[in-house]
């Protein structure tokens, strides 16, 4: 039985998630951390039992599939002290009353980026040795290519172009690091010196696109960045050069790209798109030189756990009355991803 004098907290998201998030161990922990139904999982703030839950919760446990905490969702929790988001950015989950409130908020934005550096890791890898288009030329004609066309394929001092410091970008030039490969980065945050602690050489947009082999998108989705590569920038990527997008389609022109790829001057991993998912009679899921997936590279399955564990030590920060790890200001909203 959990103790009365337990702050009394909610989950708010899609159902589906709550078991992946938290296991039944995590759970446990949960329960010992705060007063909670496990039973009740949020869906709508206009909901009569979620309104009489709201009413008495200082903690909102959130997570993909939680409604817009707006000002509707702000009557209904007149105690709401933190709210605690079990997956990535906050940016259109939190609305300015809630930041007018003053509530302090955290986000497992740090956890989701490991398995997008990841992916992202191995793409690149991939894209170096040209495994997706030599996999498809294999698949049509079933036969080993000759040595000769092999001169341009491989690793060694290839270089990668990383548009966006965010947490994901800087943990893909971390990854970066053991393989000989160079690193440049586009980030009108970051100075030479900053850029050369994560490894990388600080370019402009435009010399990063003209120079790299292989150009990996980790810029947030903000207004500042849509369509930041337009028709005349993709143009800038040399021939035969790799687009890894695992950021929001929004930042590319996608019919821009979609002509690029067509014409087979370049090619692309797109694990997102615009939009998304694109419609069933985009050329892009039939060409060769185009690796597509369904959104996939941030937490999935089993990966779930961690955006879990992230928020399960938030709440034994609270517990213990120190500073939470991961707590996510408006400022930060404005330049991170």
């Amino acid at each position: 039985m959990p103790s009365p004098h337990l702050p009394s907290a909610v989950f708010a998201m899609n159902p589906v998630h709550l078991p992946e998030l938290f296991p039944p161990h995590l759970m446990a922990r949960v329960g010992e951390l705060v007063r909670i139904d496990s039973t009740l999982v949020v869906q709508d703030f206009t909901d009569p039992a979620a309104r009489e839950a709201l009413a008495e919760a200082e903690i909102l446990i959130t997570g993909w599939g939680c409604p817009h905490i707006g000002a509707e969702a702000l009557a209904a929790a007149p105690r709401l002290r933190t709210v605690l988001h079990a997956a990535g950015s906050v940016r259109s989950l939190i609305g300015a009353d809630a930041w007018q409130r003053g509530l302090t908020v955290s986000s497992a934005v740090q956890a989701n980026a490991l398995p997008v550096a990841e992916y992202t890791l191995a793409a690149i890898l991939f894209a170096g040795k040209d495994a997706f288009g030599l996999r498809e030329r294999f698949r049509t004609v079933r036969a080993y290519p000759a040595p000769t066309e092999y001169a341009d394929i491989g690793n060694l001092g290839r270089r990668v172009g990383v548009i966006g410091a965010s947490r994901i970008g800087r943990r893909v030039l971390e990854l970066l690091r053991p393989f000989d490969l160079t690193a440049a980065l586009y980030d009108p945050y970051v100075d030479e010196a900053e850029a050369a602690s994560l490894g990388a050489v600080p370019m402009s947009l435009e010399e990063l696109l003209r120079t790299s082999d292989i150009v990996s998108l980790h810029a947030p989705d903000i207004p500042q960045t849509y369509r930041m590569l337009d028709r005349d920038r993709l143009a800038l990527i040399r021939d035969g050069g790799v687009l890894i997008n695992t950021s929001r389609g929004a930042l590319v022109d996608p019919e821009a790209l979609t002509d690029e790829l067509v014409a087979g001057r370049i090619s692309a991993v797109l694990d997102v798109t615009e939009p998304e998912p694109l419609s069933t009679g985009s050329p892009l899921y039939r060409l060769p030189n185009v690796f597509l997936t369904p959104h996939i590279a941030g937490s999935l399955g089993n990966e779930l756990e961690r955006l879990g564990r992230t928020v399960v030590d938030e709440l034994a920060l609270l517990a213990a009355g120190r500073r939470l790890a991961h707590a996510v200001s408006l400022a930060d909203l404005a330049i991170s991803a």
